[in-house]
């Protein structure tokens, strides 16, 4: 499945998780499950505000047919990011918080969490209740 590519796509470009094991990331993939953009820090809020934040400079927004891929937990703040750039799918490794869940239902946003190699949780299928 194309979803589940997107996990180790993104840990193969992850550099300096692979030097210190101890930063997150945040990426971008297409419909094809191809990674077009990761970045890596310390904190996942940033590294998510740093994958919106280039796409913004070079114009690549709103992130239309884009997934947002996050190397941990997925909050509020991470769904109103993906939301805010136009972005239609957040995939999480880890678990959405109870308000993340309720903000992508209100984006009609694809939310995924605890994405494995062959097992993921659907928190929110768009055009479901």
């Amino acid at each position: 499945d194309m979803l589940h590519a997107v996990p180790d796509a993104v840990r193969a470009k992850q550099t300096l998780f692979g030097r210190t094991g101890s930063v997150h990331a945040a990426a971008v993939f297409d419909s094809a499950g191809t990674v077009l953009l990761e970045r890596e820090d310390i904190g996942r809020h940033n590294a998510v505000d740093k994958v919106v934040g280039r796409m913004l400079l070079d114009n690549e927004l709103p992130a239309d047919g884009r997934g947002l891929f996050v190397s941990g937990r997925a909050s509020f703040e991470m769904v109103q990011k993906a939301w805010a750039g136009g972005f239609g799918t957040l995939i999480a490794v880890s678990a959405p918080s109870a308000l993340a869940v309720a903000t992508a239902k209100a984006a009609n946003m694809l939310l995924i969490g605890f994405m494995r190699e062959h097992t993921m949780n659907v928190y929110n299928l768009p055009g479901t209740p």
